[in-house]
């Protein structure tokens, strides 16, 4: 087996995270523990120079102490091909930046095992990667046209209207049949969006909560039941949806059989998807969350099965 030394991690800055709930911090702190040397750098420290790429990485040391979560040695430029593994980990938007950094990242990979897979993560965008699997998800329409996005009200009644390149929760709009004000949102989002919408036939099932189910190398590994707020549509955890434990439905499982051969295919080491009712609304591989709230609950160490997922494929 090629035996792991140096593992990069590409993040937003260490000292801006909530470990209570980071899963990238889970992810490190297991690399920490099974002898990694770890080391930290944000995006825009990468320089791609006579063919190498190259980044400013600061070595990181870390405990699980909140207040108190990281120290970080002096930055040292170097080859990231030196690397064995690198976390591909900040968070969208999913902009050209972030399009960029996958386009760089994969002149090194696979030599130096990039996780998730960087150019299968630019091309399958959370919002659009699903719509390979229509007949599992709510109806969708991807458009910027407001007539279309009307129309598609008119007949589904309720619609969520969502950036189709956002995350967290951000810019998320639950549109009634009623609702009028979606012609002043249709004109809000055509300011703040180059890009289309998209718009969702809302699932009356969010109420129950939109459950976090995560993969490893393709299969479900635990899952976490989100329940939004009482007065708000959105279930995420940081707009006040509130995490409980739960179990994987048949249909749920269903889904996942569904979609883990494509998911290898892609080199997925690390994916969450999020299941509304007996619907799928999103799978997402840019930086996945979840993992400590799983742990927190009873469920599986999932930071301890993606590394023996990564030592298997660096073997």
């Amino acid at each position: 087996m090629a035996k792991i030394k140096n593992v990069a991690v590409q993040m937003d800055h260490v000292a801006s995270i909530n470990i209570a709930g980071d899963s990238t911090f889970a992810m490190s702190l297991e690399a920490q523990t099974r002898g990694y040397k770890l080391f930290h750098y944000t995006p825009d420290r990468l320089s791609f120079l006579d063919g190498k790429l190259y980044a400013s990485v600061e070595p990181m040391t870390l405990r699980d102490i909140k207040g108190d979560h990281f120290d970080l040695g002096a930055p040292e430029r170097v080859d990231l091909s030196t690397m064995d593994v690198i976390l591909l980990r900040q968070d969208p938007p999913f902009d050209m930046s972030y399009i960029t950094s996958t386009h760089l990242l994969e002149r090194i990979h696979p030599k130096t095992l990039v996780v998730n897979d960087p150019a299968w993560v630019r091309n399958s965008p959370e919002k659009i990667f699903v719509t390979e699997f229509s007949d599992l998800m709510p109806r969708t329409l991807i458009t910027k046209d407001p007539a279309e996005i009307r129309r598609f009200r008119d007949e589904m009644g309720d619609i969520i209207l969502k950036p189709l390149y956002g995350n967290g929760g951000a810019g998320v709009f639950h549109s009634t049949k009623d609702d009028r004000n979606l012609s002043s949102l249709l004109e809000m989002f055509g300011q703040l969006f180059r890009e289309p919408y998209i718009a969702q036939q809302y699932l009356p099932d969010v109420r129950k909560g939109d459950k976090r189910i995560i993969l490893v190398d393709g299969e479900p590994v635990g899952a976490i039941n989100r329940v939004p707020a009482e007065h708000d549509s959105r279930s995420n955890m940081h707009v006040g949806g509130r995490a409980e434990a739960t179990e994987l439905t048949a249909r749920e499982k269903e889904i996942c059989a569904r979609i883990g051969p494509a998911l290898r295919e892609r080199g997925f080491l690390l994916v969450g998807i999020d299941v509304i009712g007996d619907y799928m609304t999103e799978i997402n591989v840019t930086s996945p969350t979840g993992i400590r709230e799983v742990k927190k609950f009873g469920g599986a160490d999932i930071a301890s099965l993606l590394w023996d997922a990564i030592e298997r494929k660096r073997a």
